[in-house]
């Protein structure tokens, strides 16, 4: 491998978290330095990338494959022989004598990516021994920021969409291509996984063109029948997986209901054994204790009827882009508020009972009453959260963007590309210039 080869393969030396400004000069001395340092690492390796791309004098010797009407192909060598090159095509790794700009594309290098279009725009249509280009190797690994970037290349765009491999894949093909080549664990459940991998797919469908959707590989799959036949085993797993959660939590969630309904007829201070009204009813806090018992009540049997749909659910592949992940984010947040009412009520109940205590008394048990709360909260809320929150936030922006005519859009980029160049220009000509 040459030094450019290398580099792009190890994206970790670009990596640098984002500090705000103040964050950088606050904190201990330690920290300072091993921020100017990760500052430093960062400058370096790109500077280097630049140094490297602009020496790489192997982009000389592409040549294009005429017969196949392919786009040019980048072959490390010293030879710029067509037929040397068009036989050698079908024994390229897919790891070693891949360009600099596949192998930061199978990485994740962005940055060096978005250097050697820079330098060499006409990379973003070179093609590997596969016959895959740029866009079809950042979808099979997963690489959205180079996905974006590529798709925010409209002149090339138009011609990549359109490509196909040696093997007759479009790029929605990809989506059901699964790498197995130092694949990071993920730490998600397998429904959360599987939907990642339905976004993915719909992603890639909007920028394919109609025709291709319909077009079959060498092995007479579609690309919808080869992500379903990729993801069955997926789709099996995150099946079991929704179906044991929604057990578990249809439990939890009918005893907190039955605890609830309980302490409707058991209420704090008992009854008046003739009239049968509360012995606290003027208390003010027995207007909370039965506003929150009520509510615990509703928000347990309001998961409880989420968790069983999740079980009366078909299971099908596309019931886990949208329809499951939303009724789970229900159900547990459901569940939540349930557990939040019940806790609430029983910290009322306590106050009550013990209204002519110490203060600190109460603030203890206001402390042990929630630990349970915040437990539940810590450990499964802001995951799904963070999904629904997410999704509902990109649905919302593609409904927009429907809504909203295509000129209005056109008028409103150029709008922001005039701001912007107006801001460059100098104030001394800005003055005399109105």
């Amino acid at each position: 491998m040459t030094a450019l080869q290398l580099l792009a393969c190890t994206p970790e030396v670009f990596r640098r978290r984002e500090y705000g400004s103040c964050f950088k000069f606050s904190g201990s001395l330690t920290r300072r330095e091993k921020i100017q340092k990760e500052e430093e690492n960062y400058k370096s390796a790109m500077e280097l990338a630049d140094f490297l791309i602009q020496r790489d004098n192997s982009w000389e010797l592409t040549c294009s494959i005429q017969d196949q009407s392919r786009p040019m192909i980048h072959k490390y060598g010293v030879t710029s022989n067509v037929s040397l090159i068009e036989k050698t095509i079908g024994e390229v790794s897919s790891t070693g004598t891949d360009i600099p700009i596949f192998l930061a594309t199978k990485s994740g290098c962005v940055e060096m990516v978005k250097l050697i279009l820079k330098i060499y725009p006409q990379a973003v249509e070179y093609i590997n021994g596969d016959g895959q280009n740029i866009l079809h190797t950042a979808i099979k690994y997963r690489h959205l920021e180079i996905f974006d970037l590529v798709k925010n290349m409209e002149a090339p765009m138009r011609r990549l969409v359109r490509k196909l491999d040696n093997k007759g894949n479009t790029i929605l093909h990809m989506t059901g291509m699964k790498r197995k080549d130092n694949v990071p664990e993920r730490m998600d459940n397998p429904a959360l996984v599987l939907q990642d991998e339905l976004l993915w797919f719909e992603r890639v469908e909007e920028v394919t063109l109609a025709p291709f959707m319909i077009h079959q590989n060498n092995m007479k799959l579609t690309a919808k029948a080869l992500f379903a036949a990729a993801n069955n085993d997926l789709r099996l797993s995150s099946k079991e997986w929704l179906k044991l959660t929604a057990e578990g939590c249809s439990v939890v969630a009918v005893l907190i209901a039955t605890v609830a309904f309980a302490a409707a007829y058991t209420v704090p201070g008992g009854s008046n054994e003739n009239t049968g009204v509360p012995v606290l009813i003027n208390q003010p806090f027995f207007v909370v204790f039965t506003i929150t018992d009520v509510l615990s009540l509703t928000f347990s049997l309001a998961s409880v009827v989420t968790f069983l749909s999740i079980l009366a659910s078909p299971f099908r592949l596309q019931d886990f882009k949208l329809s499951l992940p939303n009724k789970l984010t229900m159900g547990f947040t459901f569940l939540f508020l349930s557990v939040v009412m019940m806790m609430v009520a029983f910290v009322v109940t306590f106050l009550l009972m013990i209204n002519k205590k110490e203060n600190w008394t109460k603030i203890l048990l206001y402390t042990c009453s929630f630990i349970p709360v915040a437990i539940f909260a810590l450990s499964h809320f802001p995951v799904y959260i963070k999904k629904s929150i997410q999704i509902g936030c990109n649905a919302l922006w593609r409904k927009i963007k429907q809504l909203i005519p295509s000129s209005f859009l056109s008028l409103l980029k150029y709008m922001i590309s005039c701001f912007s160049i107006n801001s460059k220009v100098p104030a001394t000509f800005t003055s005399s210039n109105p």
